[in-house]
C-alpha cells in the first residue's frame, strides 16, 4: 500500500481511515475497563465537534483553550478544530492562577474547555478577571456549564449545512497556516505562544515516524501531557502507523494500566523513569541470601549494559540475569518488551543502560517546542545509549562558535504569537533557531547536550524553570534580602537565600526572641527557621506546583560587587554562587 504522508494535522484521520480502520485507535478507563473507541467513532466525533464549534458562530482564526487530562475527547478537539479552521491552544493542568490567566488572556481564546467539574470549580472564577469575553465548556457533563457533549450533538444536527464547508476547508487549508500555540516558559518567567503550523507538526511527526518499528498491532500507553509539544507528536506519531493509544487513569495508576492490556511501549520523561528506577532498587534491597546477590548481580550488570557488545560470554550473562531478574521486571508491566521514549531533559545514563538491558528498549531523544519538537532521537535499528541520536531527515544542525546547537528546518515554528521582538532574538535572519543549549555531535553524528546557554533549566520532569521570575517572587518578602535558585535535572528546585537580617531582627523583638548572639546563630533559631519558611511557602502559594521551592538554605552571608558574588550591575552571579554553596547544593538532592 503507498505511503500517506500528512502534511495537515486532520489528514491523520483521512490515513486511519484508508489503512487501519481498526476498533481501538483510542483507549480510556470507564468504571475500572477499558472502553474503546474506534477509528468510525474517533472521525464522526471530530467532524461532530468541527461541526458544533462552527454552529456556534466561532470563526477561522478563533483560539479555542482547552485544559484537561490525557482522554480521547482532547483529540476530538484537536481535530474539530482545525477541520472548522480554528486555533487549538492547549493548557497544562497544574499552572498557578496567574499563568492561566495570562494564557487565557494572551492568547485571545474565545473558548475555555475544562475537563471537569474540579478544573471548572477552581478556574471558572478566573473567567471574570479575562480581559476579554469567552465562553466556558466542560468535556465531562457535570451540569456546570454547556458540555462536550452539547458540542457534538449540535454538530450533529448540524451536519447537513456544515459539512460542506468542513470540506471546503480540508481543499483549502494550507500546510503553513497555524494549527495550533502551544505556551512554553520564557526569560522573564511569562509563557510565550509558540505558533506551530500544519507543515511544522506533521513534518516533525513523520521524521520520527519513518524511524520507528511498532506498527499497526501495537498498543502504547500514554499519560504525558498531550499540551506537551513531544506528547502530542507521539500521539500523532502513533496515529500515523494505526497504533494504538491508551490513555493511562492517572499517574498513580501507570505500572497497573501497562500491564492491563500487555502494553508495547510507553513515552516517559526521565522524571517518570528515575521514579520506575527507585522502585526496582528498592525491590531489591527487600530481597535476602542468594536471590540479594542475583539480584545485585543483574542489578550492577544493567547499570553498565553496553548494547553495542556481542561477545557470547557477555550475551550469555545477559540472558541468564534476564531470565533470573528482568523478566520478572517485565511481569509486572505485562510481560512484552517495549520501546519507551524519552526527553524533555537529560537522563543519567545508567537509567537508559539499565531499562535496555531488561529490554525495555529505552530511545533517547532532544527537542524543544519550538521545533515541534523532536530534533533529533535514536532510532530502534541504531540505538546509541548515552545519546541524543541523530538529527531528524531533513532537519539541518549545526554548533555555533560558542557551542550553541542550532537548528533549521520545517518544522522551525512559524514564531511567537503577537511577540515579534522574540522571535527575531530566536530565529535568526537566515531561518536557524537557537536552542540555548550547548553541545556537540559524538563521531560527527550524535547530539551529545553539554550544558545550557541560558540561565531557564528544566528539571527531570521535562517542566522549565524560570529562577529569576522564583526569584523575584522570594524577593516579594521584607525578610529577604537576596537569593539564588537551582536545581536543573533535578526533582525539584531549591534556593539559598540571604535573609534581611534587620528587618528579621525587628521581628525577632516584637516576638521576645533573643537577638545578642550572632547572624549565624540566630537562623538556627527554630522560630525564626519556621518564620523564614513561611515567607518561602507565601511565595511557592502564587507558583505554579512544579515551580515550588521544596528545599533552601537560610545564611547571613554578604552578596557584593566587592567579593565577586554580584555583577557590576549588581545583579547575582549565578555560577559564582552555586560554587560558593556547593556542597548545600550537592546535599540538596542527596
Amino acid at each position: 500500500m503507498k505511503a500517506m504522508i500528512p502534511t495537515r494535522t486532520f489528514d491523520y484521520l483521512d490515513i486511519l481511515k484508508e489503512k487501519f480502520p481498526k476498533d481501538d485507535i483510542f483507549a480510556k478507563i470507564v468504571d475500572g475497563k477499558w472502553v474503546k473507541i474506534s477509528v468510525d467513532e474517533y472521525i464522526e466525533n471530530s467532524w461532530n465537534t468541527a461541526g458544533g464549534l462552527l454552529a456556534k458562530g466561532y470563526r477561522p482564526g478563533d483560539k479555542i483553550a482547552v485544559v484537561c487530562n490525557n482522554r480521547p475527547e482532547w483529540n476530538y478537539l484537536d481535530m474539530g478544530c482545525t477541520l472548522a479552521r480554528l486555533i487549538f491552544v492547549p493548557v497544562y493542568t497544574t499552572l498557578s492562577e496567574r499563568e492561566f490567566l495570562h494564557v487565557f488572556n494572551h492568547s485571545d481564546s474565545k473558548m475555555i474547555v475544562f475537563g471537569g467539574r474540579s478544573l471548572y470549580n477552581k478556574l471558572n472564577p478566573l473567567i471574570e478577571k479575562m480581559d476579554h469575553p469567552a465562553e466556558v465548556m466542560t468535556i465531562d457533563d457535570c451540569g456546570c456549564s454547556f458540555s462536550f457533549g452539547d458540542l457534538v450533538a449540535l454538530g450533529k444536527e448540524n451536519r447537513e449545512k456544515f459539512n460542506p464547508v468542513i470540506e471546503l476547508n480540508k481543499k483549502e487549508i494550507h500546510p503553513d497556516d497555524v494549527a495550533t500555540i502551544i505556551y512554553t516558559s520564557g526569560t522573564t518567567g511569562e509563557s510565550k505562544g509558540v505558533m506551530l503550523t500544519h507543515r511544522n507538526l506533521t513534518f516533525d511527526t513523520n521524521g520520527h515516524a519513518i524511524r520507528q518499528t511498532a506498527g499497526p498491532r501495537h498498543k502504547m500507553l500514554s499519560f504525558l501531557p498531550l499540551c506537551h509539544a513531544y506528547e502530542r507528536t507521539m500521539n500523532y506519531e502513533f496515529q500515523q502507523l494505526g497504533i494504538s493509544i491508551y490513555y493511562a487513569e492517572s499517574l498513580s495508576t501507570i505500572a497497573r494500566d501497562l500491564a492491563s492490556f500487555n502494553s508495547d511501549g510507553f513515552c516517559a520523561v526521565p522524571r517518570v523513569l528515575e521514579m520506575m528506577y527507585s522502585k526496582l532498587e528498592a525491590a531489591g534491597k527487600s530481597l535476602k541470601g542468594i536471590k540479594r546477590m542475583i539480584y545485585r548481580w543483574a542489578w550492577r550488570f544493567a547499570n553498565n549494559f553496553d548494547n553495542k557488545r556481542i561477545g557470547f560470554l557477555y550475551r550469555l550473562q545477559h540472558r541468564l540475569a534476564d531470565k533470573l531478574v528482568y523478566s520478572k521486571w517485565r511481569d509486572n508491566l505485562g510481560g512484552h518488551e517495549m520501546w519507551v521514549v524519552t526527553g524533555g531533559a537529560a537522563i543519567r545514563p545508567n537509567i537508559i543502560r539499565l531499562f535496555t538491558a531488561a529490554k525495555l528498549h529505552l530511545y533517547q531523544g532532544y527537542g524543544m517546542t519550538e521545533a515541534s519538537p523532536v530534533i533529533s532521537v535514536n532510532p530502534p535499528a541504531n540505538n546509541v545509549l548515552g545519546t541524543n541520536g541523530t538529527p531528524l531527515d531533513g532537519t539541518e544542525l549545526k554548533i555555533a562558535d560558542d557551542g550553541e546547537i542550532l537548528v533549521r528546518g520545517p518544522h522551525v515554528m512559524k514564531g511567537y504569537y503577537k511577540d515579534e521582538k522574540a522571535t527575531r532574538e530566536i530565529i535568526d535572519t537566515d531561518g536557524w533557531l537557537h536552542t540555548g543549549d550547548i553541545g556537540y555531535l559524538k563521531d560527527g553524528l550524535y547530539l551529545m547536550i553539554t550544558d545550557r546557554k541560558k540561565e531557564i533549566f528544566k528539571l527531570s520532569s521535562g517542566k522549565y524553570i524560570a529562577p529569576q521570575m522564583i526569584e523575584n517572587k522570594l524577593r516579594e518578602s521584607p525578610f529577604i534580602e537576596n537569593c539564588i535558585v537551582f536545581g536543573e535535572n533535578q526533582k525539584f528546585a531549591s534556593a539559598v537565600i540571604l535573609p534581611d537580617m534587620k528587618e528579621l531582627k525587628e521581628w525577632c523583638r516584637d516576638n521576645d526572641i533573643m537577638t545578642d548572639a550572632g547572624d549565624t546563630d540566630l537562623l538556627s533559631n527554630k522560630k525564626v527557621v519556621a518564620k523564614l519558611s513561611r515567607e518561602v511557602a507565601k511565595a511557592n502559594r502564587t507558583l505554579a506546583d512544579y515551580e515550588n521551592i521544596k528545599k533552601n538554605l537560610f545564611c547571613a552571608d554578604s552578596w557584593t560587587v566587592d567579593n565577586g558574588m554580584l555583577s557590576q550591575t549588581l545583579k547575582p552571579k549565578r555560577a559564582v554562587i552555586l560554587s560558593q554553596y556547593k556542597s548545600f547544593v550537592e546535599s540538596a538532592y542527596r
